[in-house]
């Protein structure tokens, strides 16, 4: 029989309920989980780590088109896709496995159902044996986001697609349509176009990857060129029609109206927070306009004893930051002085190269009126960048040019990701350039372009030539 009057009931098992229901049960709180769905959400299902384990085939496919350069002579390599989706799905299985241990570890009950405020604290929940009606002293709502269908383009799961079939096809499309340019339609683009499919890219936008640097960028851009990846900027896709020959994907852009044939279409123009049907209006919980559920820096809604963190909450719309407010709503409830008080949140885009970011850029520096200096190193010049037969783009740093003071760091280049988490613990501690340049960084390793790139903003770089 489940606990009807939990301290804390989350709604939602994603990467921000299910870390807010095991902190919770961590200080002692008793907690029912409802999730209508699998344990882990959208990222661990159907998003983060699925796309990346396909990204990661992917790119080990492309590498291994490229052996002979190194001298090793391999036949064309092959892709298997029930097999490749086999391997991504036992990656997806044993980690919301290990979160199914971990609320039986904590004491946390699992609810599947679908559940909905009846009042400010009474939580209905649909279940295959019928309805429940939870009266918790605190509740979470961690529903996440759903991709955004646009006129012309409703998903039906087999010709339009979003990112979740994408990550299930069983074979290799031989021209595949992408719908929007943003990050999620890149890193699957690019994943597909190394699997050996023909990609054309639609943007409504003059850019690719919209509320990026465009130094970073321009980066992907022209690896996007070298790969043969069409992209179509500042151009609409207006509808689509089955023709004999495929899909005709109808977009009208600097060159007028034109059809793409192509045998699917994924589109990817954005996400909206999952909130219409949780019964906000009957708990009295405030929206923004664009749907947010809006909350303090304790994650509190405007109802007592109602919190809200995740997609639900507004940008941005990153699992690591649903996490961390997860953490921090499950403390707020058991009684801990804790805040989302943290200085900036990074980014990461899983493309080829990779493009990772934290903080200011010079423009969003400038525009706050603050003076900068700026240290920019190539991975041309890194040795270990070389020896991966990637050297492509760059680590740059911003600093306050009084101070020194670190305040932004973005990367364009291999294992940016990895790389990212310097700049964000520089960041967030407000370490100077000289903490980074002083600090001895491991030879031959990527993460030296990081201590050289706060050489170079202080003027003395070693391993790029600065005049005086």
């Amino acid at each position: 029989m489940s606990n009807l009057s939990p301290d804390v009931l989350v709604i939602g098992a994603g990467p921000g309920g299910y870390v807010a229901a095991i902190r919770a049960a961590q200080l002692g709180q008793s907690v029912v989980v409802v999730e209508r769905s699998e344990l882990g959400g959208v990222c661990l299902n159907v998003g983060c780590i699925p796309s990346k384990a396909i990204i990661t085939a992917a790119a080990l496919k492309e590498r291994i088109g490229h052996a002979d350069r190194y001298g090793i002579m391999v036949g064309e390599a092959t892709v298997s896709m029930p097999k490749l989706i086999e391997w991504k799905a036992g990656v997806v299985k044993r980690l919301t496995g290990g979160i199914g241990v971990l609320f039986r570890n904590h004491g946390i009950e699992h609810v599947a159902g679908t559940a909905k405020f009846t009042d400010r604290k009474t939580v209905s929940v649909e279940t295959d044996d019928g309805p429940l009606a939870f009266t918790p002293k605190h509740t979470i709502i961690a529903t996440g986001s759903r991709p955004i269908e646009i006129p012309g383009f409703a998903f039906d799961g087999e010709d339009v697609i979003s990112s979740t079939e994408a990550l299930a096809l069983d074979r290799v499309p031989d021209h595949l349509v992408v719908i929007g340019g943003g990050y999620i339609g890149l890193e699957l683009g690019i994943a597909y176009r190394m699997l050996g499919a023909e990609v054309t890219v639609v943007e409504l936008l003059g850019g690719i990857l919209p509320g990026t640097d465009p130094e970073l960028s321009k980066v992907v851009g022209r690896n996007m060129k070298k790969r043969k990846i069409r992209t179509m900027l500042s151009t609409k896709a207006l509808g689509w029609k089955k023709t004999g020959e495929g899909l005709a994907v109808e977009v009208e852009g600097r060159k007028g109206r034109l059809e793409i044939v192509c045998d699917k279409i994924l589109l990817t123009v954005g996400r909206r927070p999952n909130v219409e049907d949780i019964g906000l209006a009957a708990a009295g919980v405030g929206q923004d306009d664009s749907g947010f559920i809006g909350t303090d820096m304790h994650c509190r809604t405007n109802i007592d004893g109602i919190y809200a963190i995740g997609d639900a909450a507004g940008q941005p719309m990153l699992a690591h930051k649903a996490s961390k407010e997860g953490i921090v709503a499950a403390e707020v409830i058991a009684g801990l002085k804790s805040a989302c008080d943290w200085v900036t949140v990074p980014a990461v885009i899983f493309t080829d190269p990779e493009i990772a970011s934290v903080g200011l850029t010079e423009a969003m520096a400038a525009e706050q009126g603050i003076e900068t200096g700026v240290g920019k190193f190539p991975f041309a010049a890194n040795g270990r960048a070389l020896t991966l037969d990637h050297a492509e783009g760059f680590t740059l740093i911003v600093a306050e040019k009084e101070t020194g003071t670190v305040i932004g760091v973005h990367i364009v280049g291999p294992d940016a990701a990895e790389l990212i988490s310097e700049g964000a613990l520089a960041v967030e501690m407000g370490a100077s350039l000289e903490d980074i340049a002083l600090t001895i960084h491991p030879h031959p390793t990527l993460p030296e372009t990081m201590m050289e790139a706060a050489e170079a903003a202080l003027g003395h770089a070693i391993h790029i030539y600065q005049p005086k």
